[in-house]
């Protein structure tokens, strides 16, 4: 596929550069052509200030960005074949809905029957076909969102970038809305990048994920691939609801097992071949790790497993989360039934190896999943 969009190495200060905020860190990637990328974030991790940049109202410090191999960071923003929908909505006070959403149009010279068409097919999927005729000042902040996101989504541009453009929806509109914009993006073979702060939407909307921290581009791949295999512990704990169990371990190769041992007395320990040798040398010659487990991987048993003591236990309509005392710590662990036990009932957990997430505890790299080394 042709690369839609290509980052390499930007930078962006605000202030003196190597003296004022260093926002965005050296970020390279390339988005396909017909692809959703999601830029996945905390607030202030720089994923929006690399929107920005994109889209041309922010400069770039370092770096290049270009547009179906054209650079285009030194291009006025309207000279970029850009579409944008804002999170702070930017309508035209003057203008009807409608002629909002086809004020994009006007340049392209279409057909007023045309142009009328394309209004009702993105006004009927964004479900506001009943405001088409009132004014931004008389409509609520969801439907000046959704009129926006309707101005961006109809112009026919080289990428649509989109800032948290369903941030106002309430849970319901959202939910359906996702599903309706990923098949219009989809069926037009549109490029779009999505700026978000909730990973179900980047993960229900995007092909890929770009988890940003600190300006870092921390990892860029397939939502599956980041939930299954994180490059590092911030991702690994950041991406995924609820997050990830983490327990700091010292390692033993003892007696033809593998020992953990997480402290306050508790050490769990499997046979040589629950690890591959690669994975056992690694996590053996360092002696410490993090070791992390996904809540969804972790399972009450009746008589075998490990002591945990019942905190707290949450019905949420379709699956329990129950949070217990373990390692001197909290483990969360999810089941899809309703849970019979309560706060201080004794309880025992598995933890599988193969479930296992490593990580080096001083740089937080992974080391390995399951039994799989990470090359």
């Amino acid at each position: 596929m042709d690369t839609a969009l290509s980052l390499k190495n930007v930078d962006k200060f605000y202030g003196p550069i190597g003296h004022g905020v260093h926002a965005v860190r050296n970020v390279s990637m390339d988005v396909k052509k017909g692809e959703i990328v999601a830029l996945l974030g905390s607030s202030g991790c720089g994923k929006t200030s690399t929107l920005r940049m994109i889209a041309g109202f922010e400069e770039v410090s370092a770096g290049s960005i270009s547009i179906a191999e054209q650079e285009i960071h030194r291009r006025p923003p309207a000279k970029r074949n850009v579409a944008m929908a804002f999170e702070g909505y930017s309508l035209y006070p003057p203008l009807t809905v409608r002629e909002n959403i086809a004020f994009a149009l006007k340049s392209a010279k279409l057909e007023p029957s045309v142009v009328a068409a394309k209004v009702t097919e993105i006004a009927r999927m964004l479900e506001i076909e009943d405001i088409l005729d009132r004014y931004p000042s008389s409509i609520s902040g969801g439907q000046q969102q959704r009129t926006s996101l309707g101005r961006a989504l109809i112009r026919d541009a080289a990428l649509h970038l989109l800032d948290e453009p369903m941030g106002q929806l309430e849970p319901q509109l959202r939910a359906l809305l996702r599903g309706r914009i990923k098949h219009f993006i989809k069926e037009r073979g549109l490029t779009a990048i999505l700026v978000t702060h909730d990973q179900t939407e980047a993960n229900a909307l995007s092909d890929r994920i770009a988890v940003m921290e600190d300006g870092i581009l921390q990892q860029f791949d397939t939502p599956e691939i980041i939930k299954d295999r994180p490059e590092n512990l911030f991702t690994g704990t950041f991406v995924g609801e609820p997050p990830m169990n983490v327990f700091n371990a010292s390692v033993r190769d003892q007696d033809g097992r593998v020992h953990l041992d997480f402290g306050s007395g508790l050490s769990l320990d499997y046979p040589h071949d629950a690890f591959s040798g690669s994975v056992r040398d690694s996590i053996v010659d360092r002696g410490n790790i993090v070791v992390g487990i996904r809540p969804y991987a972790v399972h009450r048993t009746k008589d075998q497993g490990v002591d945990a003591k019942v905190i707290v236990n949450q019905w949420l309509g379709d699956q329990s989360h129950i949070a217990a005392e373990f390692a001197g710590a909290t483990l969360v662990l999810v089941e899809h039934d309703r849970a019979d036990v309560r706060p201080g009932d004794a309880i025992k957990v598995d933890l599988n190896p193969e479930n296992l997430h490593i990580f080096d505890p001083d740089s937080g790299d992974a080391i390995a999943h399951g039994a799989e080394l990470v090359s």
